[in-house]
């Protein structure tokens, strides 16, 4: 920890301790130190195991800071995770049993689409507040039959105008589409028809891959036969970079680009030359290090980045969403207030329903409408270059 960080916060714990006294003195109530107890619904094995690892690292992370800075007061945040096997009948029975602990304030789902929508049903009986880090529209909508339910991750509808943006920017005219065969991949599909269909591009072929699919390679050379000038990349991180390398082999000359989802790694290892110059659309998070800290947001990512890569030698793209969403559960328990030990789940709902800040992932406005908190600013262009993602231009 550098010596700025630490008398911030050693300050700022002096400024907690000296309000305790000052209650205490003054004849209050005494001060909670009943832990926020944040179960964690992971992909720790299975085919979405290296995105749910991330996450663990990131929440891991996140507890130990806003542990270690005073600012929940007497409290601690406790985290209590379960590892779903990328199954979601498995997820099913973690957030039941998340849901039968009335110690547990709120759940925070990781990447797996089927898993988030198979559980809105558990998660609405149970009544447990819940944010999901998969990019699903499903997941929340329709918002009148998910009350308990949120997601922090790029949107299809939002992904799918930046790319297509840049598709004119670059003058393409006929474009090839490979997508996860889940309800993401196709809600990517509809969204990409429709503003490619906006931006006259000519969606030539379009290709569906499992999510237990390891070789690509076919829809890939089926999507090259097709002659398209780009080729999106629609897909989990590891299926795009399998599917970058299978389209060298396939001599495609044309253009790749990546939905947010595709996002993983900082650093492309193995698939660095076949992604060289691909197109990312994701948040700036990503390569906060090209970015001048010019607002305290700005600064708080790259502190992020910073602290993130210190431990664990790398950058994933999707850690700052279950970072933000420790924060948002952690500033709900503390503003839901109530009796010290008791949770309570409403409160904390109500509180998240309408939650603003600008987030480590960027700005998050949640409404009564909308329970997917990512805004469109948020997402930004990144290029491929020398083995690792750069800001665009």
């Amino acid at each position: 920890m550098s010596p700025i960080r630490s008398v911030t916060t050693a300050a700022l714990a002096s400024v907690v301790l000296a309000t305790t006294l000052t209650g205490c003195q003054l004849g209050e109530e005494p001060q909670d130190t009943s832990p926020i107890v944040i179960g964690a619904d992971l992909e720790l094995s299975g085919a979405q195991a290296p995105v749910g690892k991330a996450y663990q690292r990131a929440l891991e992370l996140k507890r130990d800071q806003l542990n270690a800075s005073g600012a929940l007061g007497g409290r601690k945040v406790e985290l209590r995770i379960k590892d779903n096997r990328s199954d979601a009948a498995e997820s099913q029975r973690n957030i039941g049993d998340f849901g039968n602990d009335s110690s547990v304030s709120a759940i925070i789902m990781g990447g797996c689409n089927e898993c988030a929508v198979a559980s809105v049903r558990t998660i609405n009986e149970k009544k447990v507040p819940t944010i999901a880090l998969a990019p699903s529209g499903a997941i929340t909508n329709p918002v009148a039959e998910r009350p308990y339910v949120f997601k922090l991750a790029p949107n299809a509808a939002d992904s799918a105008s930046a790319l297509a943006s840049e598709l004119v920017r670059r003058g393409v005219k006929k474009a090839a589409l490979l997508h996860s065969d889940d309800d993401y991949g196709r809600e990517g599909q509809t969204a990409l028809s429709a503003e490619f269909a906006k931006a006259n591009i000519k969606l030539v072929a379009a290709q569906a891959v499992k999510g237990t699919d390891t070789d690509v390679s076919q829809p890939v050379q089926a999507l090259v036969d097709r002659k398209p000038t780009a080729m999106v990349l629609w897909t989990p991180p590891e299926q795009a970079m399998l599917a970058a390398t299978a389209a060298t082999e396939a001599k495609f000359k044309g253009s790749l680009y990546f939905d947010a989802a595709a996002a993983g790694e900082l650093f492309l290892g193995s698939s660095a030359r076949s992604a060289e110059q691909a197109t990312l659309v994701f948040t700036q998070t990503m390569v906060i290090d090209d970015v001048i800290a010019t607002t305290p947001a700005k600064a708080a990512r790259r502190q992020w980045f910073r602290d993130y890569t210190a431990r664990f030698g790398g950058y994933h793209g999707f850690s700052s969403f279950a970072a933000d969403a420790v924060q948002l559960i952690a500033d709900a328990e503390l503003r839901a207030g109530g009796e010290p030990g008791r949770v309570d789940r409403d409160g904390i709902r109500d509180i998240l329903e309408t939650s603003q800040m600008d987030g480590l992932s960027g700005p998050i406005r949640m409404t009564p409408d909308n329970h997917s908190g990512l805004m469109p600013q948020a997402l930004t262009t990144l290029v491929a270059q020398g083995g690792r993602w750069r800001l665009a231009g």
